[in-house]
């Protein structure tokens, strides 16, 4: 299994970006598709999920301003994130997570996000 993140960098504040994540060596339509991010000091928090059929569910912080979406056909999930601001620098993770077997749970590696205000 494999989710490979990309599209993080450097973006000013109120800018925006897009993550994008491929994932292989899953059934993607049997999976949730999570973002998670990581801040210095702070433990990892989700901030965007959707599930197979497209329901998605977002951080309160973020709402309004970060876009979750899913091509089941491709196998990717991505993330549109607009006004962004310095508390959204992190390193931002894609997660799989199975719709009824929780054991399969995977991750990947994980892409920068640095807003500079």
């Amino acid at each position: 299994v494999q989710l490979q993140a990309s599209g993080g960098g450097l973006v000013q504040a109120g800018g925006s970006l897009r993550l994008s994540c491929a994932a292989s060596g899953i059934t993607f339509s049997q999976y949730a598709m999570n973002w998670y991010r990581q801040a210095p000091g702070k433990q990892r928090e989700l901030v965007a999920a959707i599930t197979s059929g497209g329901s998605t569910n977002y951080a309160d912080s973020v709402k309004g301003r970060f876009t979750i979406s899913r091509d089941n056909a491709k196998k990717m999930v991505y993330l549109q994130m607009s006004s962004l601001n310095a508390e959204d620098t992190a390193v931002y993770y894609c997660n799989a997570q199975h719709h009824f077997v929780l054991a399969r749970d995977y991750w990947g590696q994980g892409t920068q996000v640095t807003v500079s205000s």
